[in-house]
Protein backbone atom coordinates (compact mmCIF):
# COMPACT_ATOMS: atom_id res chain seq x y z
CA UNK A 1 0.00 0.00 0.00
CA UNK A 2 2.97 2.32 0.61
CA UNK A 3 4.58 1.61 -2.13
CA UNK A 4 0.76 2.82 -4.18
CA UNK A 5 0.46 5.80 -2.17
CA UNK A 6 4.12 6.66 -3.50
CA UNK A 7 3.49 6.00 -7.15
CA UNK A 8 0.48 7.92 -6.65
CA UNK A 9 1.99 10.86 -5.04
CA UNK A 10 5.03 10.67 -7.78
CA UNK A 11 2.13 11.34 -10.72
CA UNK A 12 0.44 14.04 -9.11
CA UNK A 13 3.35 15.89 -8.91
CA UNK A 14 4.52 14.83 -12.06
CA UNK A 15 0.98 16.34 -13.25
CA UNK A 16 1.19 19.59 -11.34
CA UNK A 17 4.72 20.41 -12.88
CA UNK A 18 3.06 19.78 -15.66
CA UNK A 19 0.24 21.76 -15.48
CA UNK A 20 3.26 25.18 -14.16
CA UNK A 21 4.77 24.80 -17.72
CA UNK A 22 1.21 24.69 -19.52
CA UNK A 23 0.45 27.90 -17.26
CA UNK A 24 3.60 29.38 -18.94
CA UNK A 25 3.12 28.07 -22.14
CA UNK A 26 -0.57 29.03 -22.50
CA UNK A 27 0.23 32.77 -21.61
CA UNK A 28 3.28 33.01 -23.73
CA UNK A 29 1.19 32.09 -26.40
CA UNK A 30 -1.54 34.48 -25.49
CA UNK A 31 0.66 37.21 -25.67
CA UNK A 32 2.34 36.16 -29.19
CA UNK A 33 5.63 34.70 -27.78
CA UNK A 34 7.35 32.04 -29.22
CA UNK A 35 7.05 28.23 -27.28
CA UNK A 36 9.22 26.39 -29.58
CA UNK A 37 9.57 23.08 -27.17
CA UNK A 38 6.89 21.56 -24.51
CA UNK A 39 8.05 18.54 -23.03
CA UNK A 40 7.27 16.25 -20.26
CA UNK A 41 10.45 15.04 -18.39
CA UNK A 42 14.13 15.49 -18.90
CA UNK A 43 16.50 13.34 -20.79
CA UNK A 44 16.93 11.60 -24.01
CA UNK A 45 14.17 12.07 -26.10
CA UNK A 46 11.21 8.91 -26.17
CA UNK A 47 8.86 10.74 -28.40
CA UNK A 48 8.02 13.96 -30.20
CA UNK A 49 5.92 15.52 -32.29
CA UNK A 50 6.19 18.59 -34.38
CA UNK A 51 2.91 20.57 -34.45
CA UNK A 52 3.12 24.61 -35.73
CA UNK A 53 6.13 26.15 -34.29
CA UNK A 54 6.20 23.90 -31.44
CA UNK A 55 7.82 20.70 -30.42
CA UNK A 56 5.59 18.59 -28.13
CA UNK A 57 7.78 15.14 -26.16
CA UNK A 58 7.87 13.02 -23.80
CA UNK A 59 11.41 12.12 -22.37
CA UNK A 60 12.91 9.52 -20.65
CA UNK A 61 13.05 10.65 -16.92
CA UNK A 62 9.82 11.44 -15.32
CA UNK A 63 10.66 14.51 -13.25
CA UNK A 64 8.68 17.03 -13.94
CA UNK A 65 8.72 18.82 -17.84
CA UNK A 66 10.08 22.30 -19.38
CA UNK A 67 8.60 25.12 -22.05
CA UNK A 68 11.14 26.62 -24.26
CA UNK A 69 9.93 30.15 -25.14
CA UNK A 70 12.45 32.21 -27.18
CA UNK A 71 14.54 34.84 -25.90
CA UNK A 72 13.43 34.56 -22.01
CA UNK A 73 16.38 36.75 -21.81
CA UNK A 74 18.54 38.92 -24.17
CA UNK A 75 22.03 36.95 -23.94
CA UNK A 76 19.98 34.03 -25.23
CA UNK A 77 20.80 33.75 -28.79
CA UNK A 78 17.63 32.93 -31.50
CA UNK A 79 16.80 33.08 -35.17
CA UNK A 80 16.59 36.67 -36.36
CA UNK A 81 13.38 36.13 -37.56
CA UNK A 82 12.30 35.09 -33.72
CA UNK A 83 13.39 38.68 -32.02
CA UNK A 84 9.85 40.41 -32.03
CA UNK A 85 7.99 37.66 -30.51
CA UNK A 86 10.95 37.24 -27.95
CA UNK A 87 9.96 36.94 -24.28
CA UNK A 88 12.34 39.62 -23.51
CA UNK A 89 10.67 42.19 -26.10
CA UNK A 90 7.63 41.59 -24.94
CA UNK A 91 5.42 44.14 -22.77
CA UNK A 92 6.52 44.58 -18.93
CA UNK A 93 2.79 43.00 -17.69
CA UNK A 94 3.09 40.01 -21.10
CA UNK A 95 6.03 39.31 -18.77
CA UNK A 96 4.76 39.49 -15.71
CA UNK A 97 1.98 37.01 -16.53
CA UNK A 98 3.76 34.79 -18.01
CA UNK A 99 6.31 34.16 -15.16
CA UNK A 100 3.41 34.30 -12.82
CA UNK A 101 1.84 31.74 -14.59
CA UNK A 102 3.25 28.98 -13.04
CA UNK A 103 2.69 29.82 -9.41
CA UNK A 104 -0.60 30.36 -10.14
CA UNK A 105 -1.54 27.38 -11.52
CA UNK A 106 -0.03 25.46 -8.63
CA UNK A 107 -1.91 27.81 -5.95
CA UNK A 108 -5.31 27.18 -8.07
CA UNK A 109 -4.65 23.38 -7.71
CA UNK A 110 -4.06 23.98 -4.00
CA UNK A 111 -7.63 25.52 -4.00
CA UNK A 112 -9.11 22.91 -5.99
CA UNK A 113 -8.61 20.23 -4.41
CA UNK A 114 -8.92 21.81 -0.79
CA UNK A 115 -12.28 23.15 -1.67
CA UNK A 116 -13.10 20.08 -2.95
CA UNK A 117 -11.84 18.06 0.20
CA UNK A 118 -14.05 20.37 2.30
CA UNK A 119 -17.15 19.83 0.14
CA UNK A 120 -16.85 16.08 -0.92
CA UNK A 121 -14.91 14.82 2.69
CA UNK A 122 -15.15 16.72 4.82
CA UNK A 123 -12.31 17.62 7.10
CA UNK A 124 -11.57 16.24 11.02
CA UNK A 125 -10.88 18.30 13.73
CA UNK A 126 -11.10 17.80 17.75
CA UNK A 127 -14.15 17.01 18.72
CA UNK A 128 -16.22 19.20 21.60
CA UNK A 129 -17.96 16.21 22.95
CA UNK A 130 -16.66 12.64 21.72
CA UNK A 131 -14.48 10.63 23.45
CA UNK A 132 -11.64 9.36 21.19
CA UNK A 133 -9.53 7.09 23.87
CA UNK A 134 -9.50 6.37 28.04
CA UNK A 135 -6.37 6.23 29.54
CA UNK A 136 -4.50 5.65 33.17
CA UNK A 137 -3.57 8.50 35.53
CA UNK A 138 -0.38 9.13 36.66
CA UNK A 139 -0.96 9.37 40.01
CA UNK A 140 2.80 8.89 41.25
CA UNK A 141 5.94 8.36 39.16
CA UNK A 142 4.15 5.79 37.05
CA UNK A 143 1.12 5.38 35.31
CA UNK A 144 -0.73 1.62 35.19
CA UNK A 145 -4.55 0.84 35.44
CA UNK A 146 -7.02 1.52 33.21
CA UNK A 147 -7.80 5.27 34.59
CA UNK A 148 -10.91 6.76 36.66
CA UNK A 149 -12.73 6.90 32.88
CA UNK A 150 -12.43 3.18 31.50
CA UNK A 151 -12.67 1.79 35.11
CA UNK A 152 -16.96 3.92 35.21
CA UNK A 153 -17.45 2.28 31.96
CA UNK A 154 -16.61 4.68 29.73
CA UNK A 155 -15.63 4.14 25.82
CA UNK A 156 -14.46 5.60 22.92
CA UNK A 157 -17.00 6.94 20.83
CA UNK A 158 -18.92 8.24 23.91
CA UNK A 159 -20.40 11.60 23.72
CA UNK A 160 -20.44 13.53 26.80
CA UNK A 161 -23.68 14.95 27.76
CA UNK A 162 -23.37 16.29 31.37
CA UNK A 163 -20.72 15.91 34.35
CA UNK A 164 -21.62 16.66 37.88
CA UNK A 165 -25.43 17.63 36.75
CA UNK A 166 -24.32 20.20 34.33
CA UNK A 167 -24.66 20.32 30.33
CA UNK A 168 -21.13 19.97 28.44
CA UNK A 169 -20.97 22.32 25.86
CA UNK A 170 -17.26 22.00 25.19
CA UNK A 171 -14.37 20.22 25.81
CA UNK A 172 -12.42 22.98 27.17
CA UNK A 173 -15.44 23.37 29.63
CA UNK A 174 -15.60 19.67 30.12
CA UNK A 175 -11.73 19.73 31.14
CA UNK A 176 -11.81 22.45 33.57
CA UNK A 177 -15.10 21.01 35.69
CA UNK A 178 -13.15 17.92 35.66
CA UNK A 179 -10.11 19.83 37.19
CA UNK A 180 -12.03 22.27 39.53
CA UNK A 181 -13.85 19.11 40.48
CA UNK A 182 -11.28 16.94 42.72
CA UNK A 183 -10.65 13.72 43.97
CA UNK A 184 -14.12 11.84 44.10
CA UNK A 185 -17.07 10.38 42.15
CA UNK A 186 -19.43 12.37 40.18
CA UNK A 187 -22.26 11.74 37.72
CA UNK A 188 -21.75 11.35 34.34
CA UNK A 189 -23.67 11.02 31.07
CA UNK A 190 -22.78 9.77 27.94
CA UNK A 191 -24.90 9.30 25.14
CA UNK A 192 -23.82 5.74 23.67
CA UNK A 193 -25.31 3.91 20.63
CA UNK A 194 -28.23 7.02 20.71
CA UNK A 195 -28.87 5.86 24.61
CA UNK A 196 -28.20 8.33 27.19
CA UNK A 197 -25.96 6.31 30.58
CA UNK A 198 -25.63 7.64 32.95
CA UNK A 199 -21.75 6.32 34.95
CA UNK A 200 -20.06 7.43 37.65
CA UNK A 201 -16.58 7.41 37.64
CA UNK A 202 -14.39 8.34 40.70
CA UNK A 203 -11.73 10.76 39.54
CA UNK A 204 -8.28 10.99 41.42
CA UNK A 205 -6.26 14.36 41.97
CA UNK A 206 -2.55 14.82 40.49
CA UNK A 207 -0.31 17.95 40.29
CA UNK A 208 -1.53 20.24 38.13
CA UNK A 209 1.73 20.84 36.07
CA UNK A 210 1.71 16.84 35.26
CA UNK A 211 -1.84 18.01 33.47
CA UNK A 212 -1.30 21.11 32.22
CA UNK A 213 2.78 21.59 32.04
CA UNK A 214 2.00 24.69 34.12
CA UNK A 215 4.24 25.83 37.09
CA UNK A 216 2.65 25.00 41.21
CA UNK A 217 1.98 22.08 42.90
CA UNK A 218 -1.73 22.19 43.37
CA UNK A 219 -3.93 19.55 42.97
CA UNK A 220 -6.68 19.11 40.47
CA UNK A 221 -8.99 16.08 39.60
CA UNK A 222 -8.38 13.94 36.62
CA UNK A 223 -10.22 11.48 34.82
CA UNK A 224 -7.93 9.41 31.80
CA UNK A 225 -10.08 10.48 29.03
CA UNK A 226 -8.47 12.38 25.51
CA UNK A 227 -11.12 13.91 22.93
CA UNK A 228 -11.47 12.35 19.77
CA UNK A 229 -12.07 13.57 16.24
CA UNK A 230 -15.12 14.25 13.95
CA UNK A 231 -15.60 14.97 10.13
CA UNK A 232 -17.17 17.81 9.68
CA UNK A 233 -19.10 18.68 6.14
CA UNK A 234 -18.80 22.18 4.58
CA UNK A 235 -22.08 23.28 1.98
CA UNK A 236 -20.29 24.84 -1.33
CA UNK A 237 -21.01 28.64 0.13
CA UNK A 238 -19.45 27.06 3.72
CA UNK A 239 -16.48 25.98 2.26
CA UNK A 240 -15.36 29.14 0.32
CA UNK A 241 -14.32 30.80 3.58
CA UNK A 242 -12.44 28.09 5.15
CA UNK A 243 -10.79 27.05 1.74
CA UNK A 244 -9.15 30.88 1.70
CA UNK A 245 -8.29 29.72 5.75
CA UNK A 246 -6.49 26.76 5.17
CA UNK A 247 -4.85 28.61 2.05
CA UNK A 248 -3.60 31.51 4.46
CA UNK A 249 -2.45 29.24 6.82
CA UNK A 250 -0.32 27.66 4.07
CA UNK A 251 1.60 30.76 3.66
CA UNK A 252 1.98 31.20 7.18
CA UNK A 253 3.48 27.77 7.53
CA UNK A 254 5.59 28.85 4.60
CA UNK A 255 6.71 32.30 6.07
CA UNK A 256 7.97 30.12 9.30
CA UNK A 257 9.47 27.53 7.74
CA UNK A 258 11.70 29.83 5.40
CA UNK A 259 12.41 32.14 8.19
CA UNK A 260 12.30 30.14 11.70
CA UNK A 261 13.35 26.75 11.26
CA UNK A 262 15.78 27.60 8.65
CA UNK A 263 18.13 27.08 11.63
CA UNK A 264 17.33 23.41 12.32
CA UNK A 265 19.03 22.61 8.81
CA UNK A 266 21.80 21.05 11.41
CA UNK A 267 19.05 18.53 13.13
CA UNK A 268 17.90 16.87 9.88
CA UNK A 269 20.09 14.24 10.69
CA UNK A 270 19.22 13.70 14.36
CA UNK A 271 16.57 12.07 16.13
CA UNK A 272 14.52 15.08 16.84
CA UNK A 273 14.03 16.40 13.08
CA UNK A 274 11.22 18.64 12.89
CA UNK A 275 8.63 16.88 11.22
CA UNK A 276 7.14 19.89 10.06
CA UNK A 277 11.06 21.28 8.61
CA UNK A 278 12.34 21.25 5.15
CA UNK A 279 11.83 17.77 3.24
CA UNK A 280 12.90 17.13 -0.22
CA UNK A 281 10.30 14.98 -3.22
CA UNK A 282 12.16 11.88 -1.53
CA UNK A 283 10.61 12.76 1.86
CA UNK A 284 7.12 14.14 0.64
CA UNK A 285 6.40 11.03 -1.73
CA UNK A 286 7.54 8.64 1.50
CA UNK A 287 5.23 10.95 3.41
CA UNK A 288 2.61 9.78 1.35
CA UNK A 289 3.25 6.54 0.99
CA UNK A 290 2.80 6.51 4.74
CA UNK A 291 -0.72 8.38 4.40
CA UNK A 292 -2.17 5.78 1.88
CA UNK A 293 -1.06 3.28 4.09
CA UNK A 294 -2.00 4.22 7.53
CA UNK A 295 -3.11 1.22 9.60
CA UNK A 296 -5.83 3.21 11.88
CA UNK A 297 -7.31 5.35 9.34
CA UNK A 298 -10.29 4.56 7.04
CA UNK A 299 -10.47 4.66 3.08
CA UNK A 300 -11.84 8.11 3.12
CA UNK A 301 -9.12 9.70 5.83
CA UNK A 302 -6.70 8.33 3.95
CA UNK A 303 -8.05 10.22 0.77
CA UNK A 304 -8.54 13.56 2.49
CA UNK A 305 -5.18 13.57 3.84
CA UNK A 306 -3.78 12.19 0.61
CA UNK A 307 -5.13 15.08 -1.01
CA UNK A 308 -4.35 17.60 1.23
CA UNK A 309 -0.54 16.53 0.82
CA UNK A 310 -0.63 16.88 -2.72
CA UNK A 311 -2.69 20.60 -2.21
CA UNK A 312 0.33 21.73 0.96
CA UNK A 313 3.38 20.67 -1.69
CA UNK A 314 1.33 22.52 -4.43
CA UNK A 315 1.06 25.72 -2.22
CA UNK A 316 4.73 25.17 -1.27
CA UNK A 317 6.17 24.59 -4.69
CA UNK A 318 4.36 28.17 -5.87
CA UNK A 319 5.10 30.26 -2.94
CA UNK A 320 8.83 28.61 -3.28
CA UNK A 321 8.64 29.59 -7.26
CA UNK A 322 8.28 33.64 -6.51
CA UNK A 323 11.10 33.72 -4.09
CA UNK A 324 12.98 36.14 -5.59
CA UNK A 325 15.88 34.38 -6.41
CA UNK A 326 17.27 33.84 -10.45
CA UNK A 327 16.75 31.33 -12.04
CA UNK A 328 13.51 31.01 -10.17
CA UNK A 329 10.65 32.38 -12.20
CA UNK A 330 10.43 35.61 -8.61
CA UNK A 331 13.69 36.26 -9.84
CA UNK A 332 12.53 37.42 -13.51
CA UNK A 333 9.84 38.77 -11.41
CA UNK A 334 11.92 40.73 -9.41
CA UNK A 335 14.09 42.08 -12.52
CA UNK A 336 11.17 43.19 -14.01
CA UNK A 337 10.22 45.09 -11.13
CA UNK A 338 13.34 46.39 -10.88
CA UNK A 339 13.48 47.30 -14.44
CA UNK A 340 9.98 49.16 -14.48
CA UNK A 341 10.39 51.28 -10.92
CA UNK A 342 13.83 52.45 -12.16
CA UNK A 343 12.05 53.60 -15.72
CA UNK A 344 9.43 54.82 -13.42
CA UNK A 345 12.01 57.16 -11.56
CA UNK A 346 13.69 58.18 -14.77
CA UNK A 347 10.50 59.31 -15.97
CA UNK A 348 9.82 61.62 -13.22
CA UNK A 349 13.16 63.39 -14.22
CA UNK A 350 12.02 63.86 -17.69
CA UNK A 351 13.87 60.74 -19.37
CA UNK A 352 11.34 59.87 -22.51
CA UNK A 353 12.99 56.87 -23.92
CA UNK A 354 12.19 53.60 -23.59
CA UNK A 355 13.19 51.13 -20.73
CA UNK A 356 16.44 50.35 -20.46
CA UNK A 357 16.95 46.62 -19.53
CA UNK A 358 19.03 44.58 -16.61
CA UNK A 359 22.29 43.78 -18.44
CA UNK A 360 22.07 39.74 -17.15
CA UNK A 361 25.45 39.28 -17.61
CA UNK A 362 26.24 41.01 -14.33
CA UNK A 363 23.61 38.71 -12.90
CA UNK A 364 25.10 35.71 -13.81
CA UNK A 365 27.44 35.15 -10.71
CA UNK A 366 24.40 35.75 -8.50
CA UNK A 367 22.52 33.68 -10.40
CA UNK A 368 25.04 30.68 -10.67
CA UNK A 369 25.89 30.87 -7.07
CA UNK A 370 21.95 30.55 -6.23
CA UNK A 371 22.05 27.15 -8.30
CA UNK A 372 24.84 26.00 -6.76
CA UNK A 373 23.13 26.54 -2.89
CA UNK A 374 19.69 25.37 -4.55
CA UNK A 375 21.38 22.04 -5.60
CA UNK A 376 23.21 21.54 -2.39
CA UNK A 377 20.57 21.95 -0.09
CA UNK A 378 18.63 19.65 -2.19
CA UNK A 379 20.99 17.14 -1.95
CA UNK A 380 21.27 17.66 1.36
CA UNK A 381 17.54 17.62 2.04
CA UNK A 382 17.63 13.90 0.13
CA UNK A 383 20.32 12.38 1.76
CA UNK A 384 18.28 13.25 5.07
CA UNK A 385 15.43 11.28 4.04
CA UNK A 386 16.99 8.65 2.87
CA UNK A 387 18.78 8.20 5.64
CA UNK A 388 16.58 9.85 8.28
CA UNK A 389 13.14 9.76 6.83
CA UNK A 390 10.03 11.38 8.62
CA UNK A 391 7.86 8.75 9.00
CA UNK A 392 4.13 9.00 9.93
CA UNK A 393 3.16 5.26 10.77
CA UNK A 394 5.82 4.73 13.87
Amino acid sequence: MAILGIVAFAAALLVSVVLHEGGHFVTARHYGMKASKFFVGFGPTIWSRQRGETEYGIKAIPAGGFVKIEGMTPLEEIDPADEPRAFHNARARARLVVMSAGSFVHFVIAIVLIYGVLVALGTTQVSESKIGATSCVATTANCSGPGPAAAAGMRPGDRIVSFDGVAVHTWKDFTHRVREHGAGSAPLVVERDGRQLTLTPDLVEVRRNRVTGESGNDRVGALGVRPGLETVHYNPIEAVPHTFDVIGSGFTGMYNTLTHRIGDVDKIFSDDRDPQGFISVVGAARIGGDVVSAPDSSVLDRVRQFLILVAAINLAVGIFNLLPLLPLDGGHIAVLGFEQARHGLRRLRGYRGPVQKVDFAKLLPATYATVVVLLGFSLLLLSADIFNPIRLNQ
